[in-house]
């Protein structure tokens, strides 16, 4: 029975409900016998005798009673027990007895199974003593195990030995009748299965399975198990249901149907029942084929049918994810869009999640992508398989497929991955494979693609698509007859085994192809060559083989694990019993081996009682290890009470803020963690595996769950930044490195070059943990902090934060768009009436002279004419830049509302320093206070405020915020914002590249998911006794990380360990044995990253999957996802490329680049007359007048590029040049496009693009394109003018004009075989400038330009293309430099030259564009003078302007 709804009698009569959470002691309690007999007599008595009773307690509590009833009469309680609706008696026990006495049950559900059950324990109990299966003593025991399952359903055991949490489990208590219930139906069903079944019909391996006597055995086994009920339980060998049900489930989907892990109870029921329908649909079509008539060169098309969908359903099983949440929240998006109702009140309406959107479109694309290919597939292997290659060509194409597996298996799983570890076979000092990034001190773009990278993904990409569904269909080929034969299963039993075998097979390496060529190739020596009479076809033996392989590598990995943990010469004893535990753990080394291959059958963990050397194994669990869903939450203002924010400052410690950093990791992984896992970034991993990733502050546990065909599901466990001296040592262990070790047992005779000495490798070779990789780069967020005390020390740094703090409010309130709705409210005017007095002052005493720059000493306050004498200058400048000026004189409405805003700002702040502004600390408590908002108006002068509460969330608050930014850049210019415009633009700026926030504003951690480039918060710390105040400056760039790969079973051992020690045994001690540094194990890092409270990470991540769509440098080698979208785009862009290429290759100077890009357009005449341009110049104007004649085109000038000069700056006027052109043309080379190369649209109608011109200037001239094929250029085709003059070419220097317009195309003649040599070309194109035509500006000069000075003008004005060959000599952050050291020519090009406009995008080495600006050292210009001693280039790539140093690019020549 169990009791529930007890009401105590007092609350009843004042009608208050007990609506309190009750849970069981979890404390030892006594329980006496005249207890139970009491509450029986209560049961049946009379409720109206029952207040006359007196009250008999147990001795604890009667002694506890005495001296209260001496003192004063106590009132009675009664509790209302209801037998019926309308039917109930009153039982006179407190709260306290009920519950030592029995569990309350909250639901009227767990009644209701709890009768059950109970029911149920008794009748199948009876049934096993009826049928006589217990003689003698042990009829007693089994009544005993009866009675201990019915009393838990009354009172639990808490804690118990398998519970996974603290406190009273209510599952718990189903735990024993459940398991009780499933061993007594599996007796019966067993016991009568030998009594009817005498055959032995089916065999497999030799082995009946239907065998009387092996029924028999097993009946014996499950009461002998029966009968040890209490001592499974105290050891704790049985999970809680709800794990039980989860892991068998988990267990028979992976190795029966070839599935993944899963990630909740509901996912592994979600993905067992998926697997039976499969194997539903696709028995039908097996059986019917078998049932077909089949023979030696002849297989049934049923059968092929069979083939194509049992591949194409495989593929598409192995690519989702066993959680279907992400596939019911598409589905609801998709049918009920606007079924999530928001509150507009809620303060997190604003901030919105981009993951959740993230994911459904992954799974989306996937789906649409698996609708093409599965079609695709099924009918290609359909159609591979209807061809009879599987039986015509055997027995060679087995071998050949064996063959293949083995080398490409052996290639991509063992070869490629130990060449790229940190220690390869661990002997050689470092990686034979190195990438780009492993000699970078500091990494400061994302990973470079290596060859071996691109090697591995194709390798396994053909491998688990090609090669592993060759050999399945081979095996179901040449086995599917036999199997079903009737000397074999039958067609029924054998339609069933063929079906669940192939998708075991295929699913499993379409999942994890990792370790399948080890288990084929085993498989395939040993039933050939060793035991070639017990094989049982070659599908069947893969089938059982496969699932005896997982086995023994578990083995593999906890023998491992013991071996390494228990070495004696590496052993780390935390206590005094483990130095006892040591020798006594020796002599059970054989017992130790037993359990350690039970655990591996079962896939429980083997775990070191109390940390020690003695090993015991715990209870079942799935991959996923830990029973609930336990995510760490962020304390911020979301979820905390206003007050506990103004008064506690929850969440103030370091632990609690620093934990967005993780899950900012957490995103960040989301993103390429299963792309880098398919491009061996991380070595080979399985399900389970753990891996733990270091730099220099963020050490974190990532746990692989659920690993699919282009899917991984993880969950991440950050550690503390600063972690424990334990810790401290383990990570330095991970972190040091092993290649200076010079050691040879005693000695140190050193080693080999590149080699590990003997020492060294002997020691990597006993660590349950290995180094990886050691430059895993990875997007995240640089910290800097600050102190704050240190910053505002003296009274001239506060008043400095003052005074930006006033400048702030005016800008804000100056650029707020609800300005002339402030000036125009009435309330406010009333309330300022008094502050438009030109003498009012603001004698208020917590103005301070030494921090408040307008402060007037004369009147002992802050006056109105104080405050205009040093603020108006700001306020009419702020002014100024809007749109609709308004009016700032010193007598305005706006003055008036930012002098009443900055004394209403200044005294809040003196509030919340407590009046105390000149104390460092109360200042300091006041800033941050409202820096998190919270702001006290105290002085009746302020009320106005409440007219319109968005000047204090809008003006104010960024106010404050923004003063902070802008003091710390006083550090580094303290001049430079004396300036109103560069102090404009400066806020500006920050307005829109950086967040300034609270670090418990919810906006803070959007912001940080949202990839945010920049972010400042001010920190109040206050943990272990310090009291602290930092600015925290966030910078987003790419982290260096070292991987880690830790021995899974090490993991799960020491995770099992903790839990049984903290909530079984209850041990208290923070100094444990358990949790002392072990470097061999990680033992510190591993158990401190167990859930709370057993471990104290400071986040775990929710179980987060990542796909393989969103890596860009996967997508970049083997494509995106296929749907219907992207075979549309691709056929589109196709026909376009193909009609563009087709319709200039048709002309006779046509380009397929140019016509590409729209760079050219055909020459329209092939046989016109030559005619020389000529070029005519008013003497009063700048304007050129151009005759041309007949087929004349005007090009247009190269100086004046409109992507290239903004609008600022009009184009110069140079002279167009008319040309005509003959059948023969200067042959221009075909470039090609390289997808790092930026280009740029050519503005050229003319025959040829001005990109594509084999005529480019270089630094010294006009030369060739680098990266085009040479051309020559024939004398005898060029005018006879320009002949007469080619033999001063080795005596002048080149002297073209400004503004010069290059002729495109020149006449050539065929007959000519005399050509310019590259290096003298230069002259050339100088002869044709002047030929053609001068700048009005020149003309007007004359001579008097010197060739220095004429050459300089043409570098200046001729628009030519760079490359860029060093990325490092980009000045990324010059463009924000307070300094000025730079002239630009445009505002906006210098707001979009530097990283904070870049965004996610950075330069890259090979990428091009063109010069628009130059900066020479010691120009006699400023607007073109270099502050330092080399020559800066202003570059415009694609629509991106780049500041980079003259000695990083190449040069490629004009723009033409």
């Amino acid at each position: 029975m169990s009791l529930v709804n007890f009401e105590p009698a007092a609350r009843r009569a004042s009608n208050i409900c007990d609506t309190d959470s009750h849970v069981s002691s979890s404390t030892s309690v006594r329980f006496y016998p005249h207890d139970l007999i009491r509450l029986n007599r209560l049961l049946t008595m009379d409720t109206d005798l029952l207040e006359q009773q007196d009250i008999d307690l147990s001795p604890d509590l009667q002694d506890h009673m005495q001296p209260q009833e001496e003192a004063a009469q106590k009132v009675k309680q009664y509790y209302r027990f209801w037998i019926l609706p309308k039917l109930w008696i009153s039982i006179s026990f407190d709260r306290l007895t009920l519950l030592a006495l029995f569990d309350r049950n909250r639901e009227i559900l767990e009644n209701v199974l709890a009768v059950i059950l109970a029911i149920l324990v008794a009748f199948l109990g009876s049934v096993l003593l009826i049928e006589g299966f217990f003689k003698d003593i042990w009829v007693f025991q089994f009544c005993l195990v009866i009675a201990s399952c019915q009393y838990s359903l009354l009172k639990s055991v808490q804690p118990d030995s398998s519970s996974p949490r603290h406190g009273h489990n209510r599952i718990i208590a189903y735990s024993r009748p459940v398991y009780f219930c499933l061993c007594c139906g599996l007796i019966w069903l067993l016991d009568y299965g030998s009594r009817n079944i005498s055959t032995t019909r089916f065999r497999l391996y030799g082995m009946a399975f239907t065998n009387p006597l092996l029924l028999l055995s097993a009946r014996d086994l499950v009461i002998v198990f029966t009968l040890c009920f209490p001592i499974v339980f105290f050891i704790g060998l049985l999970p809680q249901v709800n794990t039980f049900v989860m892991y068998l489930c988990e267990q028979l989907d992976i190795h029966v149907f070839g599935g993944n892990a899963t990630t909740s109870l509901l996912a592994a029921l979600y993905s067992f029942i998926c697997s039976i329908v499969a194997v539903a649909l696709l028995y039908g079509l097996c059986y019917g084929a078998l049932k077909d008539s089949w023979d030696g060169q002849h297989i049934p098309v049923l059968f092929s049918i069979f083939c194509g969908l049992l591949v194409a359903i495989s593929y598409h099983l192995s690519r989702q994810s066993s959680d279907p949440s992400v596939l019911f929240s598409l589905v609801q998006s998709k049918f009920f869009p606007n079924s999530e109702d928001k509150n507009p009140e809620d303060p997190l309406s604003e901030v919105k999640d981009p993951l959740p959107e993230k994911l459904r479109n992954s799974v989306s694309e996937r789906l649409q992508s698996d609708l093409i290919v599965c079609i695709v597939i099924g009918v290609l292997y359909f159609a591979i398989h209807v061809s009879t290659v599987f039986t015509v060509l055997q027995p060679i194409l087995s071998y050949v497929l064996y063959a293949l597996v083995g080398t490409v298996g052996f290639v991509t799983h063992y070869v490629l991955p130990q060449l790229r570890k940190q220690l390869p076979w661990h002997c050689f000092s470092h990686p034979l494979l190195k990438t780009k990034e492993y000699y970078q001190f500091e990494v400061r773009n994302a990973a470079h693609v290596m060859w071996f990278e691109k090697l591995h993904i194709w390798l396994l990409c053909v491998e688990k698509n090609v090669i592993y569904p060759l050999i399945v269909l081979n095996e179901l080929s040449s086995s599917a007859k036999n199997i079903a034969s009737p000397k074999k299963l039958d067609t029924e039993l054998g339609a069933l085994m063929i079906t669940i075998a192939g998708l075991k097979l295929l699913r499993s390496s379409f999942s994890s192809p990792t370790c399948q060529y080890v288990t084929v190739i085993f498989t395939v020596l040993f039933f050939t060559f060793d035991y070639k009479s017990f094989t049982e076809t070659m599908l069947l033996d893969l089938f059982f083989m496969s699932i005896l392989f997982s086995k023994l590598w578990l083995l593999f990995y906890k023998l491992r694990f013991v071996y390494t943990y228990i070495a004696p010469w590496q052993i780390t004893w935390g206590s005094a019993f483990h130095a006892f535990a040591q020798p006594f753990a020796v002599p059970h080394s054989a017992m130790l081996f037993v359990q350690a291959a039970v655990s591996a059958f079962f896939s429980t963990p083997l775990n070191p009682f109390l940390g020690s050397a003695i090993f015991i194994t715990s209870y079942a669990r799935p991959v996923k290890f830990w029973e609930r869903d336990y995510n760490t939450k962020r304390v911020d203002h979301s979820n905390t009470r206003l007050a506990s924010q103004l008064d506690r400052n929850p969440g103030s410690d370091d632990n609690n803020l620093n934990s967005i950093f993780y899950e900012h990791l957490t995103r960040s992984l989301q993103h390429s963690l299963c792309g880098d896992l398919l491009l061996g970034r991380w070595g080979n991993y399985s399900t389970g595996d753990c891996f733990i990733l270091a730099s220099d502050y963020l050490n974190a546990l990532v746990h692989l769950i659920e690993i699919g065909n282009g899917l991984v599901t993880f969950q991440l466990r950050g550690l503390e930044f600063r972690g424990t001296y334990c810790q401290q040592r383990e990570v330095e262990a991970i972190t040091e490195g092993v290649e200076e070790d010079e050691g040879f047992c005693c000695c140190e005779p050193g080693h080999l070059p590149h080699m590990l000495s003997f020492n060294a490798a002997f020691g990597q070779r006993w660590l349950a943990w290995e180094v990886l990789v050691t430059k895993y780069v990875l997007e995240g967020y640089s910290i800097t902090d600050n102190s704050a005390a240190s910053m505002l020390q003296v009274f001239d740094l506060r008043k400095i934060l003052t005074t930006y703090y006033v400048k702030g409010i005016i800008y804000y309130v100056t650029t707020s768009p609800k300005l002339e709705e402030w000036l125009a409210n009435e309330t406010m005017q009333e309330g300022l009436r008094l502050c438009t007095d030109r003498n009012y002052v603001d004698v208020d005493p917590t103005f301070n002279p030494n921090i408040d720059e307008d402060y007037d000493h004369r009147l002992a306050g802050i006056s109105r004419e104080s405050f205009c004498l040093i603020y108006l200058n700001w306020i009419e400048y702020c002014c100024s830049r809007r749109e609709k000026p308004l009016d700032s004189s010193k007598d305005s409405p706006l003055v008036t509302l930012c002098y009443g805003l900055c004394v209403l700002g200044r005294r809040a702040l003196g509030t919340a320093s407590h009046h105390m502004s000149s104390n460092l600390e109360s200042f300091l408590y006041g800033l941050h206070a409202l820096f998190k908002g919270d702001f006290r108006i105290s002085s009746i002068r302020d009320e106005w405020i409440f007219a319109d509460m968005e000047l204090l969330r809008k003006v104010v608050v960024p106010g404050i915020r923004m003063s902070l930014k802008l003091h710390q850049d006083h550090f580094t210019s303290p001049d430079e914002y004396d300036d109103p415009s560069v102090l404009y633009e400066a806020i500006t700026t920050h307005e829109e590249n950086l967040v300034i926030a609270h670090e418990g504003d919810p906006a803070w951690r959007s912001a940080v998911l949202s990839n945010s480039p920049s972010l400042l918060a001010l920190r109040h710390v206050m943990d272990d006794g310090t009291n602290e105040y930092k600015i925290i400056m966030l910078n987003k760039r790419y982290l260096s990380f070292r991987v880690i790969k830790v021995n899974k079973e090490c993991v799960r051992g020491l995770w099992a360990g903790q839990q049984q020690e903290l909530v079984f045994l209850r041990n208290r001690n923070p100094e444990r044995g358990s949790i002392q540094n072990a470097k061999q194990a990680l033992r510190n890092m591993i158990n401190s990253s167990c859930d709370q409270p057993i471990g104290y990470p400071i986040y775990v991540s929710p179980l987060t999957t990542s796909y393989s769509d969103s890596h860009e440098q996967l997508k970049e080698i083997l494509g995106g996802a296929i749907s219907l979208g992207n075979i549309r785009n691709f056929i589109v862009s196709t026909w376009h490329r193909l009609r563009k290429g087709c319709g200039a290759g048709c002309n006779s100077g046509g380009n397929i680049e140019d016509s590409d890009a729209g760079g050219g357009a055909s020459c329209t005449s092939n046989n016109a007359t030559i005619n020389e341009s000529q070029s005519s110049m008013s003497q009063g104007g700048g304007n050129a007048t151009t005759g041309q004649g007949p087929g004349a085109v005007q090009h247009p000038p190269v100086a004046a590029h409109p992507a290239a000069l903004p609008a600022a700056h009009p184009p110069a006027h140079p002279s167009t040049l008319g040309t005509s052109h003959s059948s023969h043309s200067v042959q221009s080379s075909l470039v090609r496009h390289s997808p790092a190369r930026a280009s740029v649209a050519s503005h050229s109608s003319y025959c040829y693009g001005s990109r594509h011109s084999s005529l480019r200037t270089s630094a010294t001239g006009f030369v060739p394109c680098r990266r085009s094929s040479t051309s020559q250029i024939s004398l005898r085709n060029l005018p006879s003018s320009i002949q007469s003059r080619l033999s001063m070419v080795n005596q002048m220097e080149p002297t073209g004009q400004a503004g010069v317009s290059v002729q495109h195309g020149l006449p050539s003649s065929s007959s000519s075989s005399q050509s310019i040599p590259a290096c003298k070309q230069h002259a050339l194109v100088g002869f044709l400038g002047t030929e053609g035509g001068s700048n009005s500006t020149d003309s007007q000069s004359g001579g008097n330009a010197s060739p220095a000075n004429q050459m300089q003008a043409k570098k200046d004005d001729v628009i030519y293309r760079i490359q860029l060959m060093d990325p490092s000599q980009v000045l990324e952050g010059i463009n924000v430099s307070k300094r000025k050291e730079l002239q630009w020519p445009d505002e906006v090009i210098r707001l979009k030259a530097g990283r904070n406009s870049w965004k996610d995008w950075s330069p890259q080495e090979g990428m091009e564009g063109h010069v628009i600006h130059r900066w020479v050292p010691c120009s006699r210009d400023p607007s073109s003078r270099s502050h330092i001693d080399k020559t800066i280039l202003l570059v415009q790539i694609e629509d991106k302007y780049v500041a980079v140093v003259e000695t990083g690019v190449l040069e490629l020549g004009a723009e033409v």
